[in-house]
């Protein structure tokens, strides 16, 4: 079962989810997560394909930030962690960490703990990268985007590299995908969410679904339901 809510840090979301059959997949959303499972304090990095958990479900807690702000709380390049899930501890020095999973060990519970650490970790969010995701998410072309920002095409993409792990037009893509999966989860007819979402017809929205997530939307919806 899995259960979210808005975290008190500005744009992330806490949750948390509890065993109830075979883990389902992670889809790519632009996010970074600390995660907590077990006892250990991990990290998720950016994805850009769908991750499936391997083994027996697990209980989990996590904090989701808004993408691009992850990095700096870290003090690590997101690009390192691009499809990666890694200690803390790999990040971060053994004793810190140790401190640290103690202290999410005796908080309330697991999600708070968390919380409480991000809240006091995470650095002031960067203007440019708000301005940057909240552009792309709204379908603006990458292009454009960089010149609003008043930026050039190479230094636009050592920033994303190093805040999203990837480039911008793969966020722009990543944003997209999360779009079309809001559309379709409330019902929107797929042709419909093909334009709404950015897509040039409904068969490249299901191309480009399959790509980063290995199933049709038609397929993600039914598992979903």
């Amino acid at each position: 079962m899995y259960e979210e809510r808005p975290s008190r840090l500005t744009g992330a979301v806490v949750w948390t989810t509890t065993p109830s059959g075979p883990p389902g997949a992670v889809l790519p959303d632009g996010c970074m997560d600390l995660l907590w499972t077990d006892g250990h304090l991990l990290v998720a990095g950016p994805d850009t394909h769908a991750y499936v958990p391997e083994g027996p479900g697990a209980a989990w807690a996590g904090v989701r930030f808004f993408p691009g702000t992850a990095p700096a709380l870290l003090g690590v390049p997101a690009h390192e962690l691009r499809d990666r899930r890694v200690e803390l501890a790999d990040l971060w020095p053994a004793s810190e960490v140790r401190r640290l999973t103690a202290r999410v060990a005796a908080a309330p519970d697991p999600a708070q703990g968390l919380e409480d650490l991000a809240l006091e970790r995470a650095a002031p969010p960067d203007p440019l990268l708000s301005r940057l995701v909240a552009a792309l998410d709204a379908g603006r072309p990458v292009a454009a985007t960089a010149d609003e920002l008043g930026i050039g095409a190479r230094q636009l993409h050592r920033r994303a590299l190093w805040a999203f792990g990837y480039g911008p037009k793969t966020l722009a893509r990543i944003l997209r995908l999360q779009r079309a999966l809001g559309l379709l989860r409330g019902g929107v007819p797929p042709a419909e969410t093909a334009a709404r979402a950015g897509y040039a017809d409904q068969a490249h929205l299901t191309r480009d679904v399959r790509e980063l997530t290995g199933e049709t939307p038609g397929q993600l919806m039914g598992r979903a339901t």
